[in-house]
């Protein structure tokens, strides 16, 4: 359904009224496309403190198709690097650094700070890159006109946040503002031959294909490179058969709850081999505690959380994955903030959350699988589209970007975390909801 709020308040008679009456000013916001592929204009660098990558730093983001700016007019994005902040004192050099331009960040525009882990044995290195945090959280509520703001902890040579910067800094990045991400896990990343196709030559199997999110996130899975495997339940067939025919993909009808849908799963790999698996499948079932019957329950949670692990579980024991491979597993903000009436659904994309915490680091280092998720918060699909209107258009207007997502804003974080360099994360694309930020 269309955000008719977001159509008029970015015409000129829209901005003047929302602006005089305090109303959200949400502006169109930027994706990529063909025709638009990177934000247009340059990047400013800066540094708070002694940079740690001095050299290393400016030839990535120049590699990566930036041209580094020589004034502060109008960047269409900066890179503030804070790595080597230890302390209340080099903290202050976050403002001295920013002040200045932050106006200038044009409309669409990213602000990117790289940090590091706060250190246990520092307590003052551990509270100066913990105040970060609440900065860039506080800072994304404040830019406005699309821009976003993002806290990246650097762990390791530069070169493990590469796909993290590309996808920061450039229209992939659109509904996701006010997030903390930390890169790089202990492994071998090698650059892609294209980064127009970092996913070429891979394998992904993605669940709940059929249509929603499922579908677009395939769809730029393909658009990357990968050969997908479309899986959904037998009930779906036909438009999972539709949109497998048309990304050159296969379908896969299966209910992913079945005793056996691991076994069945690796058994349909091409070569018998995964890359990348993507488990969007979910359900809801919503009725507040006190009125949901006990099928409502364990319908969501044997969907949601119980089928994510079984099949986990039996596609690693078997060795379905290659080195290198990715596990992305969907989340949510009502995992995360909790919501009323979802009690059922809220258990289990927390239980997404703890996960990912724990299987992380244990999946890299004993099959070379990295697992990380996205948190969706509200976006536009047939299913939001159905909620009462109010309620929608609270969904939509509580975030710093003041309007919902879409399928291919989570789509598009997906494809990033399939390319490696982050583990154990959980990436919220919500536009910063004002639910749990």
């Amino acid at each position: 359904m269309a955000d008719r709020y977001l159509t008029f308040a970015t015409t000129g008679p829209g901005r003047f009224l929302t602006r005089h009456l305090g109303l959200p000013q949400p502006a169109q916001l930027h994706r990529h496309s063909p025709e638009h592929p990177t934000l247009d204009g340059e990047l400013l660098l800066l540094t708070a403190g002694k940079s740690t990558y001095p050299a290393d730093l400016p030839t990535l983001l120049t590699s990566a198709g930036h041209t580094i700016a020589s004034t502060t007019h109008h960047p269409t994005a900066v890179v503030l690097d804070a790595t080597a902040v230890t302390d209340v004192e080099t903290l202050s050099e976050v403002h001295t650094a920013l002040h200045p331009v932050v106006r200038e960040v044009a409309e669409n525009g990213r602000v990117v700070i790289l940090g590091s882990p706060p250190d246990p044995a520092d307590h003052h290195q551990a509270a100066a890159q913990q105040a970060l945090e609440g900065f860039v959280r506080s800072l994304a509520k404040e830019l406005g006109r699309g821009r976003t703001a993002t806290l990246v902890r650097v762990t390791g040579p530069i070169a493990t946040a590469e796909p993290t910067l590309r996808f920061l800094l450039s229209p992939k990045s659109a509904y996701v503002t006010g997030q903390i991400i930390q890169t790089g896990p202990a492994e071998t990343l090698a650059a892609p031959a294209d980064w127009d196709r970092p996913l070429a030559g891979r394998t992904a199997l993605v669940t709940g294909a059929a249509r929603g999110i499922g579908e677009a996130v395939a769809e730029v899975l393909t658009r990357d490179g990968a050969t997908v495997t479309l899986l959904d339940v037998p009930s779906a067939q036909q438009d999972l058969t539709r949109v497998a025919g048309r990304l050159g993909g296969s379908a896969l009808p299966l209910d992913i709850t079945a005793p056996d849908a691991g076994d069945r799963i690796a058994a349909a790999l091409p070569d018998g081999r995964l890359d990348i698996l993507v488990h969007n499948a979910g359900i809801t079932r919503d009725r507040k505690l006190a009125n949901m019957a006990r099928e409502r329950w364990t319908s969501v949670l044997d969907v949601n959380l119980a089928a994510v692990l079984a099949t986990t579980d039996a596609l690693l024991k078997a060795g379905a994955f290659s080195p290198g491979g990715r596990i992305i597993a969907t989340a949510s903000i009502a995992g995360i903030a909790g919501n009323a009436g979802q009690t059922n659904y809220a258990a289990s994309k927390a239980g997404i959350v703890g996960l990912v915490r724990s299987l992380a680091p244990r999946a890299l280092a004993e099959h070379g699988v990295t697992v990380n998720a996205v948190a969706p918060g509200f976006i536009e699909t047939r299913m939001t589209a159905a909620v009462p209107l109010l309620i929608r258009e609270a969904g939509r207007r509580m975030n710093s970007l003041g309007q919902g997502g879409l399928p291919v804003d989570v789509a598009e974080t997906t494809s990033w975390l399939a390319q490696g360099g982050v583990n154990g994360q959980t990436v919220r694309v919500c536009g910063q909801s004002l639910l749990g930020s």
